[in-house]
C-alpha cells in the first residue's frame, strides 16, 4: 500500500465507502470511481490485475500506481437510492484502513446518485400498487438513459459555459458526459444483476488528476492494432474496422477523449471518441493543437516536457520483450488553471522550476505567459495485453509492441510540429 495514504478509524469501514463517479473520466467504456481525493477503482479485470501486479520496474513511472482490491456492492440506502459501496476485501480490513479516507463520509451520510423515492408508507409497507409503479418508472427511466447515450453519440464535441462564481474543477461533475454515461451504465448493469450476484471486485489505483485544480486530460487509443488475442471473430473484425477508418491504422493513435478548460471563454470543452474515430490525421494534428490552447494562447511551455516524457516512455517500451498492450490509452494531462505573468525571455530549464511566488520582475520584458505547470504522460487500461510471462495465453509475441512504439514516435513528431509552426 502507498506510503502517501494515511491510516484511517475502523469504524469508517465497518458500513463501508461510498464510491462516487469519477468526473474526470474522459475515455474507454469500463465505470471510474472516486474511493477517495488520491484513488479511483474499477471492476477487476483478471489480465489488467495481473499487468499491475507484475508490472516492469521500469514502467511504473508510466503507469498508476496499483492500491490493491475491494469488494464493491450494489445496494440501496435508508432513503432509497442506488449506491455502490467498497468493503474490505473478504474481511480483511487492512485493504482499506491504511487509505485516507477522511473526506468521504460513512455510509449513513451518503451522497446521493438518483433521485430519492417520492412515496414514502407508513410502518416502511410498500403497497403493490406502488411496486407496479416503481417497476414503471423504472423501465422509463432505463428508456431515459439510452436517450441520453444516444444523444452523447451525436453530440461528439461539447461546450459548457462555466459559472464566474464557484470552483471551476467543482462544476466538472456537472458537465462531463462521458463521466455520466459511464457510471450510469455500471448503476444499470449491476442493477440487472443484482439478483444474481451483488459482489464484485474493483481494484484500487491512483487517482492520476487529484494534484490538478482543472485537470486538462486527452486519452489516446495507441497502437495500429485494437484486438486482443482472445478476441471473437465478431469483435476482431469490429476493431479491424475502427482502426481502417480512423487514424489508428495510418499513425497508430487515435483521440479516445478530451476535456480542456478554455480560460479565454470560460468553457470546458469536451470530445468524445465518436468524434476522435471521424478525424483524419490533419484533425487529429488539430485537436493536440486544440488540446494545448486555453482560448487565450498556445500552452507552448507544455511541449518540452511532453516531448520529453513521451520520448522516454518509447525508448522504454522499445526494450519491453513480448508485451503487446492491445486497446490501451495513454494519458496526457496537465492543469488548465492560468498562472501569472513571467519573463518572455527565460530559459525554459530556469522556467522549470519558476513557482508562482519566486518570478523575479528583473528576469526581462514581460508578456502574459503562464509559467509551466507539471505534465504527466501515463499509460492505462491494461484489459488486454499480453505477455510471455502470463503462461496461460496461447499465443505468445516476440520482440517489442511495434504498433505502440509507430503511435508513440508519430504522437512526438506530431507534437514537435505544433511546437515549430507556433514559434514561426
Amino acid at each position: 500500500m502507498s506510503p502517501a495514504f494515511g491510516a484511517m478509524e475502523v469504524e469508517h469501514y465497518s458500513k463501508g465507502v461510498l464510491l462516487e463517479p469519477f468526473v474526470h473520466q474522459v475515455g474507454g467504456h469500463s465505470c471510474v470511481l472516486r474511493f477517495n481525493d488520491k484513488t479511483i477503482c474499477k471492476p477487476l479485470i483478471q489480465r489488467e490485475h495481473q499487468f499491475y501486479e507484475t508490472l516492469p520496474t521500469e514502467m511504473r513511472k508510466f503507469t498508476p500506481q496499483y492500491e490493491g482490491v475491494v469488494s464493491v456492492s450494489f445496494e440501496e440506502d435508508e432513503d432509497g437510492n442506488l449506491c455502490l459501496i467498497a468493503y474490505p476485501l473478504n474481511g480483511d480490513h487492512d485493504n482499506l484502513e491504511n487509505l485516507d479516507n477522511s473526506d468521504c463520509e460513512p455510509k449513513s451520510k451518503l451522497l446521493r446518485w438518483t433521485n430519492k423515492k417520492t412515496v414514502l408508507l407508513e410502518n416502511e409497507k410498500i403497497s403493490k400498487e406502488w411496486v407496479r409503479q416503481h417497476r414503471k418508472e423504472e423501465k422509463m427511466k432505463s428508456h431515459k438513459l439510452e436517450e441520453e447515450f444516444e444523444w452523447l453519440k451525436k453530440s461528439e464535441v461539447l461546450y459548457y459555459t462555466v459559472e464566474k462564481k464557484g470552483n471551476v474543477s467543482s462544476q466538472f461533475k456537472h458537465h462531463n458526459p462521458w463521466s455520466m454515461k459511464c457510471h450510469q451504465q455500471q448503476l444499470q448493469r449491476m442493477k440487472e444483476n443484482a439478483k444474481h450476484r451483488n459482489q464484485y471486485k474493483f481494484i484500487l489505483l491512483e487517482n492520476l488528476t487529484s494534484r490538478y485544480e482543472v485537470p486538462c486530460v486527452l486519452d489516446l487509443k495507441m497502437g495500429t492494432r485494437q484486438h486482443g488475442d482472445d478476441a471473437s471473430e465478431e469483435k476482431k473484425a469490429n476493431q479491424i474496422r475502427k482502426c481502417q477508418q480512423s487514424t489508428s491504422a495510418v499513425i497508430g493513435v487515435r483521440v479516445c477523449g478530451m476535456q480542456v478548460y478554455q480560460a479565454g471563454t470560460g468553457q470546458l470543452m469536451f470530445m468524445n471518441k465518436y468524434h476522435g474515430r471521424k478525424l483524419s490525421v490533419q484533425g487529429f494534428k488539430e485537436a493536440l493543437y486544440q488540446f494545448f490552447h486555453n482560448g487565450k494562447y498556445l500552452r507552448r511551455e507544455l511541449f518540452e516536457s511532453v516531448i520529453k516524457k513521451l520520448t522516454e516512455l518509447k525508448s522504454v517500451l522499445e526494450k519491453q520483450e513480448s508485451y503487446r498492450f492491445y486497446s490501451s490509452s495513454l494519458l496526457i494531462i496537465y492543469d488548465g488553471k492560468e498562472r501569472q505573468e513571467v519573463a518572455v525571455d527565460s530559459d525554459p530549464e530556469d522556467l522549470e522550476d519558476l513557482s508562482e511566488e519566486s518570478s523575479d520582475e528583473s528576469a526581462g520584458a514581460y508578456a502574459y505567459k503562464p509559467s509551466p505547470s507539471t505534465v504527466d504522460v501515463r499509460m492505462i487500461d491494461f484489459a488486454h495485453t499480453t505477455c510471455k510471462y502470463y503462461g496461460e495465453d496461447s499465443v505468445v509475441h516476440e520482440g517489442q509492441d511495434t504498433g505502440y512504439v509507430f503511435g508513440l514516435q508519430n504522437l512526438i513528431d506530431i507534437i514537435k510540429e505544433i511546437r515549430d509552426e507556433s514559434s514561426e
